[in-house]
């Protein structure tokens, strides 16, 4: 008889394991969306998907990430295509705020980079 149990708990434990969904996409306490258990935010993955690109090519620009999790990435866009839109859609407008609020302070760094690229460019002509 515990043989036979043994058997049993052991196709249970089998079917729920092969029954179980994987997560390819989760969102983070900060609300983006990452692949798996990485840190590769979403968007990165999807971009290159968009921009027609592998997912074996993806795949080599992200070595954390193995090539399951970019299919499943892209299977996850495919099934949820308008709220990954909106989802991008917010997330340039973040991005945008951002790359503003970051132009309106002076950084020496950057003004002294540009100085020197605009010198070598003039050395150039």
């Amino acid at each position: 008889m515990a043989g036979r149990v043994d058997a049993q708990f052991w196709f249970v434990r089998r079917y729920i394991a092969v029954d179980q969904p994987k997560s390819y996409v989760r969102l983070d306490e900060h609300g983006v969306y990452r692949v798996g258990n990485t840190r590769v935010m979403y968007e990165s993955v999807l971009y290159g998907f968009l921009r027609a690109e592998s997912p074996e090519y993806i795949r080599q620009q992200f070595p954390s990430l193995t090539l399951e999790e970019v299919y499943g990435s892209i299977a996850y866009y495919l099934g949820h295509r308008e709220a990954i839109d909106a989802y991008l859609k917010r997330q340039e407008a973040v991005w945008e705020h951002w790359r503003r609020e970051f132009e309106k302070k002076p950084d020496p760094l950057l003004d002294r980079l540009r100085a020197l690229k605009d010198a070598k460019v003039t050395e150039a002509s």
